[in-house]
């Protein structure tokens, strides 16, 4: 049994007796001497497993040298191609030399010596040129699967390629697709994303916010009613289940929905079949169902939020979508995006954004993720006149959407000393004691005195390091580099 891990080298020649004189000198490399008679024998071989190295006779019948590693160059373009040629064909394998046919030849009669020497170089080439094509293989297959916009989304981050991936596989299906993420992350991105690619994308897409919708009205936005079933029902009305029919019912935040009417919806979901509220007549649609909640599944159950046995029926397939601040660079991704889009609307001219706003852009945590990026853009937009948007701009739009309570202000005439935080009760400075002799002041460094003020000041802000470094007058950016500056090299 040939050995699959060593190189293949293969003489083609129609004089026996030259091939054999080939295995002979070549038997002391380290690789696989095969040989074949006739260019088609040599193409058998190759079919069934390609070669490393291939040296062929110019002249031979049927199918010459040339004809021969034409083909060969098709069917393995990383086998590097040879000819074994008399003194008078050297200008025509000059030709095919300089065309990139064949990387070289070997004159008859060869020398010994310089056989071995080409064999080995044609083997070392051949290694170079297969790990090339692995890698232009590899680098194809990475930019046919990895994408910077997909359907709505912007970003490549590692955390959006698998949800990109879980949409494009679940979508074709008809099987219902449960999504969970916070909010603001893109939910219904995602299920717009999963009806535009699946089999009902020429049918409806009803979204229906569960949480905005008053529990009592909620049965008939599901439902619909006819006339006279409750006080108001002045006419027939659809719900979302027959406004969907043949298309896609996207259920956002489903865990505010009424324990009592998510039994209602289970039946309907098993069933397909449906009642309009004040109606004895029974409809049956066809539907994809796609749900949402920014809440954990199982806490939601446990705190009997979420009926179990609707929740198992909808999670059929579970999409996670990841907070901002999970997506790596694709934050600021996000904001170019942002700003060019409400730079047209707004009909304003932005160059981009400033040093000190995208750094504030990356550092800052984003608890209202996308939507909360969308809205100071937008905001910074319409506040800024460019022609880049400034990290102040940027500050003051966070300081806004803020509803934490101004700081309060300590001035001398108020107190003779600041607030002492639980960090300057553990540093050398005492109080005074008026009944015995005051011990000696000890110094502190400016860098403890840096320190205490900081802290104070995000402690006074409630931990809103963006509302501090704005009282501070300094940019976000610095406060999270101290902090980080602390934790690495904490000031004794």
């Amino acid at each position: 049994m040939q050995n699959l891990n060593k190189p293949r080298i293969l003489f083609v020649d129609d004089e026996r007796a030259i091939l054999h004189a080939l295995e002979r000198i070549t038997k002391k490399l380290d690789a696989v001497i095969l040989t074949a008679s006739s260019g088609q024998a040599a193409l058998d071989i190759i079919n069934e497993c390609p070669v490393d190295v291939i040296v062929s006779d110019f002249n031979m019948p049927n199918m010459d040298g040339n004809q021969l590693l034409q083909q060969v160059a098709k069917i393995s373009p990383e086998t590097v191609r040879m000819v074994l040629t008399a003194h008078g064909d050297m200008e025509m394998i000059v030709n095919l030399i300089n065309n990139g046919h064949i990387w070289g030849f070997l004159q008859k009669p060869w020398d010994n010596f310089d056989l071995i020497v080409k064999l080995k170089q044609a083997l070392q080439l051949q290694q170079v040129l297969a790990e090339r094509t692995l890698m232009r293989r590899t680098i194809d297959q990475y930019q046919k699967y990895h994408k910077s916009n997909f359907e709505g989304f912007i970003g490549d981050s590692v955390a959006m390629q698998f949800v990109y991936s879980c949409i494009e596989q679940s979508a074709p299906s008809n099987a219902s697709v449960f999504i969970t993420g916070p909010s603001g992350a893109g939910k219904e991105v995602a299920a717009q994303a999963i009806h535009r690619l699946s089999k009902k994308k020429n049918g409806p897409f009803i979204a229906l916010n569960c949480a905005a919708i008053p529990s009592e009205l909620m049965e008939s936005e599901v439902f619909g009613h006819i006339k006279g079933a409750f006080s108001g029902a002045v006419s027939n009305r659809d719900g979302a289940a027959s406004l969907a029919n043949g298309g896609s019912l996207f259920l956002d935040e489903i865990g505010e929905m009424d324990i009592g009417l998510q039994a209602k919806l289970l039946r309907f979901i098993q069933t397909g079949c449906f009642q309009k509220v004040g109606s004895g007549k029974e409809e049956k649609v066809d539907i994809r169902f796609i749900s949402a909640t920014n809440r954990e599944p199982q806490m939601a159950i446990n705190e009997k939020k979420l009926r179990e046995d609707l929740f198992y029926r909808l999670n059929v397939i579970s999409i996670d979508l990841p907070a901002l601040n999970e997506r790596d660079n694709d934050i600021l991704k996000l904001a170019e995006h942002f700003l060019s889009h409400f730079s047209e609307i707004e009909g304003k001219v932005f160059a981009g954004f400033s040093s000190g706003a995208e750094a504030l852009i990356k550092s800052y945590s984003w608890p209202g993720n996308v939507r909360q990026l969308q809205n100071i853009v937008h905001s910074s937009t319409v506040m800024s006149e460019g022609p880049l948007i400034s990290e102040k701009i940027i500050v003051q739009q966070l300081g806004r959407q803020s509803k934490q309570p101004e700081p309060k202000r300590y001035t001398q005439k108020e107190s003779s000393n600041p607030p002492i935080t639980q960090h300057n009760q553990n540093t050398n400075v005492h109080p005074v004691n008026h009944s015995s002799p005051s011990p000696s002041p000890s110094i502190i460094t400016l860098a403890e005195v840096e320190r205490q003020t900081i802290e104070q000041a995000i402690e006074l802000c409630q931990d809103n390091i963006v509302k501090a470094a704005s009282e501070l007058g300094v940019s976000p950016s610095t406060l999270y580099r101290k902090i980080q500056q602390w934790q690495t090299s904490p000031v004794d």
